[in-house]
């Protein structure tokens, strides 16, 4: 019966219903910095089939937590392989290592490079990346804000409303509610 009903109505039926191919590997997702924040990024990008990086690299700040929600825990941002599948979300915008730990991330020109922060005021991560010599328009390549726009205020909110942006990227979507049908 269920096999009819997802023929019946569609592949969207059959997703909701569990029983469709979720497409091909979402990529990587690299959380930068531990945090409440990025935890819930860590946890609910591996259900939305991320291979889920935490670069933190000061190892006393990441938690069992992180280490559970990570499939990989790294402290050096040049270790890693950033490429064109791979979302990069810089969870803290107060960190004094704010340059040197992203400069070469985004030197490494991931799909998608965002970090936390507020609209109202320009980033600290345009004086950081300039001091570590990374060009303007390298710079421009950073999102903030992050996420769609639904007023998110706790890490959980935050999370969601990321991983919601970005999966509407990958997607090429939008990430705004279509017009109804009636």
């Amino acid at each position: 019966m269920i096999d009819d009903q997802a023929h019946e109505h569609g592949s969207d039926c059959a997703a909701a219903h569990g029983e469709a191919d979720h497409g091909p590997d979402a990529g990587t997702l690299v959380a930068v910095f531990a945090g409440p924040v990025a935890e819930v990024l860590l946890r609910w990008g591996r259900e939305l089939g991320y291979r889920t990086v935490l670069l933190e690299p000061e190892a006393v700040r990441t938690t069992a937590a992180h280490r559970s929600a990570a499939d990989v825990v790294v402290d050096d941002p040049d270790g890693l392989e950033l490429d064109a599948a791979t979302d990069v979300v810089v969870t803290d915008h107060h960190r004094d290592d704010l340059g040197p730990v992203m400069a070469p991330l985004v030197r490494a020109r991931p799909r998608w490079i965002g970090i936390m922060g507020s609209p109202r005021h320009e980033g600290p991560h345009h004086a950081a990346l300039a001091a570590e010599g990374v060009s303007e328009d390298l710079v421009a390549t950073v999102r903030r804000p992050i996420g769609l726009d639904i007023g998110s205020k706790a890490p959980a909110e935050i999370a969601l409303s990321t991983l919601a942006g970005l999966v509407a990227a990958r997607n090429d979507r939008s990430g705004g509610f279509p017009a109804a049908r009636r």
